[in-house]
């Protein structure tokens, strides 16, 4: 579907400020709403919201469906009555610039904790009524309940893999299921109250932001972990072998990038059957998503059309192969289900003319990065004046370097071609990209909050290939926001943006 002309900014809610460690969906989500409405935006971009695993990844969740505890605010639970004022009075000196995931994680859980036990003491009766209508709902239940499961029988497994856990819990034999939830039953209440809770704050938190104008931009990863409630409830809708281990696995083959490929160690999903059951899993993934944001990018769009398969047990993505992938029925099935798709396509990398006839086919805006634009042996089409209107310009996402960083490090002829192309010798180069981007005949502009700050590579979110140590960065304070909304409420006004 196409896009009104707008601009926003990227920004996870794990970035945003606060004395908890984290991000959240407290009050500094509500400031920055306010923030884009100075500055004239009119999108909000976030990673996925779900449950991270392994290495804090938010494109390795333990959930496609559920949302991150990790995200709940401290403050609005207590504002809720489900936390005491005493249990906020000895919070960590967490520090503010960035998210020590090893200390926060076990702090917030053990502040749920408490959060459940005065739910289940019977503190503020009126969640309780909520909870049970929420976990009686249709679409939620559809993912609620083996989620919860999962992540109980994950926490009495000390977090072994699923595959581990012994036939009866890994094969999910009814009789060995029945037996668990009995004796699980307070912990799969735990987890069933803070997917509520996570539901509450962020409807609440996307209620406010289209009150404003903002609208929310939220995030798909064509794959799932292995290590996941969705593969271990669904098993028969991916390639797995007859003891539950992969049989082959995603990744991207060799490229200028790196001479053995990218092994991302997905396990792939089984398109015969999905296709067979009418793609219901991926039209309920798509309903879900589209309950919590306004408009979806669509992680690797590539792979929907043909997906780089490497057979299990390989070092490398070298012996892989190419496999056709039903991705026009897909999305034609999800567009009869859903109606129009707010889809916006990540089309990075090799693309070929059938990924292309493929975006054009259903209308998906595909992306621009400014970056990209003057790297040496660029085919030029990143560059603002080979656009076309249907298209996402970014100045970079959230595995680049920033503007800052990438223009500290970058080659003298980079420069020289961001100079030509500029007509003079650069400003701020985060400033200039900005403007690029915004002036430009895309339909859509989006920018990562650290290079609306201007800042270097300390603020970096993400290092593809880098297994540990990503998605730390935090804004530390709020106070320059101030100065930036204006410079962003210039631009979106001057631009017709706004």
């Amino acid at each position: 579907m196409p896009f009104p002309r707008a601009a926003g900014v990227h920004l996870h809610p794990t970035s945003l400020p606060g004395p908890f460690g984290i991000g959240d969906l407290g009050p500094a989500a509500y400031r920055f709403v306010d923030f884009l409405v100075a500055g004239r935006q009119r999108l909000w971009q976030v990673n996925p919201l779900g449950p991270t695993g392994y290495g804090d990844s938010p494109y390795a969740g333990l959930s496609a469906f559920a949302g991150n505890p990790n995200l709940l605010s401290p403050e609005l639970l207590l504002a809720a009555d489900l936390l005491s004022p005493d249990d906020l009075q000895d919070v960590p000196a967490f520090p503010p610039e960035r998210v020590d995931f090893g200390w926060i994680i076990p702090w917030k859980r053990q502040l749920l904790e408490r959060v459940f036990a005065r739910y289940s003491d019977g503190a503020a009766p009126g969640v309780h009524e909520r909870v049970a209508a929420f976990r009686q709902a249709p679409a939620v239940r559809a993912w609620l309940d083996d989620y919860a499961l999962f992540a109980a029988l994950k926490e009495r497994h000390g977090g072994a893999v699923w595959n581990t856990w012994g036939d009866g819990a890994a094969r999910r034999d009814p009789t060995a299921l029945d037996a668990w939830r009995a004796e699980l039953g307070r912990a799969i209440d735990y987890h069933v109250l803070v997917q509520y809770l996570f539901s509450e704050q962020w409807s609440r938190v996307k209620a406010y932001a289209n009150q404003h104008g903002i609208h929310l931009i939220g995030d798909i990863p064509i794959f799932v972990a292995y290590d996941s409630a969705d593969v271990w409830a669904h098993p028969d809708l991916f390639e797995l072998e007859a003891d539950g281990s992969p049989r082959a696995v995603a990744g991207v083959p060799p490229d200028y990038f790196s001479a053995t490929g990218q092994l991302w160690g997905n396990p792939l999903y089984d398109w015969p059957v999905l296709e067979d059951r009418r793609f219901a899993w991926w039209i309920e993934r798509f309903r879900a998503m589209l309950r919590l944001v306004d408009a979806v990018r669509l992680d690797h769009f590539r792979g929907f059309e043909s997906y780089w398969r490497v057979p299990a047990g390989e070092t490398t993505a070298v012996n892989g192969q190419w496999v056709k992938c039903p991705g026009e029925r897909l999305f034609a099935a999800v567009g009869r289900a859903l109606g129009s798709l707010p889809i916006m396509a990540e089309d990075l990398g090799v693309i070929t003319p059938q990924v292309e006839a493929l975006r054009e086919g259903f209308g998906f805006p595909g992306m621009k990065v400014l970056q990209f634009a003057f790297v040496e042996g660029s085919d030029g089409g990143f560059l603002p004046h080979r656009y076309p209107r249907n298209c996402v310009v970014y100045s970079g996402t959230h595995d680049n370097d920033t503007a800052v960083g990438w223009w500290a490090t970058c080659p003298v002829e980079e420069r020289r071609r961001v100079a030509r192309y500029l007509g003079r010798e650069p400003g701020e180069i985060h400033q200039e990209l900005l403007r690029l981007a915004l002036a430009s005949v895309a339909d859509t502009a989006l920018c990562p909050l650290q290079d609306v700050l201007g800042l270097g590579s300390e603020a970096r979110m993400n290092f593809p290939g880098r297994p540990a140590g990503n998605w730390t960065w935090r804004l530390a304070d709020e106070a320059p926001l101030g100065l930036a909304a204006g410079f962003l409420a210039e631009l979106a006004e001057t631009y017709e943006r706004a």
